[in-house]
């Protein structure tokens, strides 16, 4: 009988640890920005387009002009996904594949062509219309993540979609030095965390094994810049301000509860030549440490942007404890990033730097 309780045990444990979790600690829990991982997601104080509404919305306040982009597309995957699709890294080969990533049965026959990977795929769109103090549009994000440790091992996928319409206002005060500013979403998440035996089919019930809510979702921010020399500003941002809580529960129940959060950041403006300028940023995550099993260090993440003729754009930063870079292009009708960033991809509470899960993004947008 002792044996019996202690196989059981063994087995709801390697279950409980063997299933896949989502980021949200280190990553942005709705949806990503290109130019913002690149510079370590440091981008609170920084933020001056239509991505405010999900890292400041006080950066509303220095948006240019206006911004009417249908097409506002992020793609993204990881060294695991370019491994399993036979791309030997390359991103290009990888693409015809990329649709399989979102399908369970797609992953798995991936996976079993080459096991003990963890593959990572996301999609963002963002169409929105955006200017100074406003922004309307719709969000949805799809990540997909899955793993088969040996051909002989369970399979684990974890998918999460997020959707749902955005609003984005802000006020400045005292001639622009001080901002605030609020997002509201109408957010309705759809997910599944799931493992399948290796003689088992990934037949997925969706009444069951899916997890579906909606919530009113608001972030709220401010955004203290002084007039002095390289205009030093700070920010604070507080995720789920309104603390709200899932309702209209559908298929196997609700997802997990969105923990309200609060982030705070400074930022320095070197003065360069002309037509440089330069950016360098500090953040410090999750100050109230509600992601408590998560490594401080973990929390800390810099950034930088360097920024010709408002044109072109070379970034570098540090988050989640691995380096990352990124290029970018953009104009009044045209915006293109080139991004990657890694993520602490071990499972131990409290790790830091023990495993890094490389990603990669291409971000385009169109409109004017």
């Amino acid at each position: 009988m002792l044996k019996l309780i202690w196989t059981t045990f063994f087995i709801i444990s390697f279950n409980a640890y063997a299933i896949l979790e989502f980021e949200d600690a280190s990553s942005p829990e709705l949806i990503t920005s290109a130019r913002a991982l690149a510079m370590g997601n440091a981008y609170m104080s920084k933020v001056d387009d239509s991505w405010a509404a999900f890292y400041n919305p006080a950066g509303l306040g220095t948006v240019r002009g206006l911004m009417f982009h249908l097409g506002n597309v992020h793609l993204e995957t990881n060294n695991g996904f370019l491994d399993v699709t036979g791309g030997s890294g390359n991103f290009l080969e990888s693409t015809g594949d990329y649709s399989d990533a979102f399908t369970a049965d797609g992953l798995r026959s991936l996976h079993a062509d080459s096991p003990g990977e963890i593959s990572h795929a996301r999609i963002n769109l963002f169409p929105n219309i955006t200017f100074r103090g406003f922004t309307l549009g719709y969000m949805y994000s799809q990540q997909n993540r899955a793993r088969l440790r040996s051909i002989d091992d369970e399979f684990e996928i974890a998918e999460r979609t997020d959707s749902g319409p955005v609003m984005a206002l802000n006020l400045s005060l005292f001639g622009g030095i001080f901002k605030i500013g609020a997002t509201g979403i109408l957010l309705t998440r759809k997910q599944i965390q799931k493992d399948f035996a290796s003689v088992e089919s990934t037949d997925i019930d969706k009444n069951v094994d899916y997890k579906q809510g909606t919530m009113t979702h608001v972030t709220a921010g401010m955004r203290l810049t002084l007039p002095f020399f390289m205009l030093p500003t700070f920010s604070v941002v507080q995720r789920n301000s309104s603390n709200g809580r899932w309702y209209d529960e559908e298929l196997g129940g609700v997802p997990d509860t969105i923990p309200q959060t609060t982030d705070a950041g400074f930022s320095i403006e070197p003065i360069a030549a002309r037509n440089l300028r330069m950016h360098f940023e500090v953040n410090y995550k999750d100050i109230g440490n509600r992601y408590d099993t998560v490594a401080q260090n973990r929390k800390i993440v810099g950034g930088m942007e360097i920024g010709w003729k408002r044109m072109f754009f070379f970034r570098l930063g540090y988050g989640d404890g691995w380096g990352s870079g990124g290029i970018g292009v953009r104009n009044e009708k045209f915006i293109f990033d080139l991004t990657t960033y890694a993520i602490e991809a071990s499972e131990e509470e409290n790790a830091f730097r023990e495993e890094e899960d490389r990603r990669y993004i291409m971000s385009f947008s169109s409109g004017f």
